[in-house]
């Protein structure tokens, strides 16, 4: 994967760096600009901060491998982070009073509760393949990791909760079986539609709340500080996809869309994550907030900011597409 394109000062300082052989990154570059009004929405911050994420994950084409522990752009990044968590905090509050025993019927209520945007609903009764393929494009930039971010969690767990989520994960990553990884099950689906399957092949067509989405898992599972919020965006990740996700499946029949490999990644979550929602809310968030009553209310705070990047991005697909203009942007064409 080559560098994405710059868009502005942030992306631009960090792109720059990384052009070079590791050294000294300015950690105001770019930043002396101050913080938008949303952080979430802010191409140029998203952009940055994603770039330097994807430093932990594969990296870039003739990038040193040596940036990725770098001090001066960690230094930079940890502001970008500031900026990032500031913006999630002002959409998404912190519980606080929270009963540790309470944690997995409190979860159940957040996603009850979840009045997002129903992308899945909207493509089954009145949307388009088209519409679909660009669903499809947005989503390839986390799908094409998916679970990597909750997988750093691993080592910080015990007992029953780490044992809870390597149950989980062993299914993300297809049981031992290359074919059924997720991953690869999502390539599949992109390939089947006509897609470029490539990794991070559309980060240059998909816009702030996207990579929002993207980077807050990363966040998440790079910071042991943030072990709770892992934890508890697994949770309500899992609980809040089997409905959408059989909805997806019956939208490319309805489509006409008839290869297998398109609708097998859709069809496999409505029946993983039919069991997963419970392990990931009783087995490893219950389990850890009795454990550690203090990570009770991150718990609960990943899940909320799980749901409010889903709905970030719903509201984008939805209002492009009720528009009829694009809900890419960027240098390089999406297929």
């Amino acid at each position: 994967m080559r560098l994405p394109e710059d868009r502005g000062p942030l992306s631009g300082a960090v792109s720059a760096a990384l052009r070079r052989p590791p050294g000294s990154v300015d950690p105001t570059s770019g930043v002396a600009r101050g913080p938008t009004a949303d952080p979430l929405l802010d191409e140029d911050l998203q952009l940055a901060l994603w770039t330097c994420y994807e430093l932990h994950y594969r990296s870039f084409d003739d990038v040193d491998d040596g940036w990725e522990w770098n001090p001066s752009l960690l230094a930079l990044r940890a502001q970008l982070e500031a900026h990032h968590e500031a913006g999630l905090a002002t959409r998404v509050p912190r519980p606080v009073n929270v009963d540790p025993d309470e944690v997995p019927a409190a979860l159940a209520a957040l996603v009850e509760a979840d009045d997002g945007p129903a992308v899945g609903l909207h493509l089954l009764r009145d949307g388009t393949l088209e519409q679909f393929r660009d669903m499809v494009v947005h989503r390839s930039v986390f799908q094409l990791k998916e679970a990597d971010p909750h997988t750093w969690a691993i080592p910080r767990l015990d007992g029953r909760a780490k044992a809870a989520l390597v149950e989980v994960q062993a299914d993300e990553y297809g049981g031992g079986q290359p074919g059924l990884v997720h991953q690869q099950l999502f390539r599949d689906v992109l390939r089947a539609l006509d897609l470029d399957d490539t990794y991070g092949h559309y980060v240059d067509a998909v816009p702030a709340p996207t990579l929002a989405a993207s980077n807050t898992q990363s966040l998440f599972g790079l910071h042991r500080r943030w072990l709770g919020a892992i934890c508890g965006h697994l949770a309500a990740f899992e609980m809040t996809s089997a409905v959408p996700n059989r909805q997806f499946g019956q939208a490319l029949r309805r489509y006409g869309v008839a290869d297998p490999a398109a609708t097998r990644f859709f069809d496999e979550h409505v029946e993983a994550d039919s069991v997963h929602d419970q392990v990931a809310a009783h087995d490893l968030c219950g389990t850890l907030a009795r454990e550690q009553p203090a990570l009770a209310a991150d718990i609960l705070y990943g899940a909320a900011c799980s749901l409010a990047m889903d709905a970030l991005l719903g509201r984008h697909l939805l209002d492009a597409w009720q528009r009829g203009v694009s809900s890419r942007v960027g240098v390089r064409t999406a297929t």
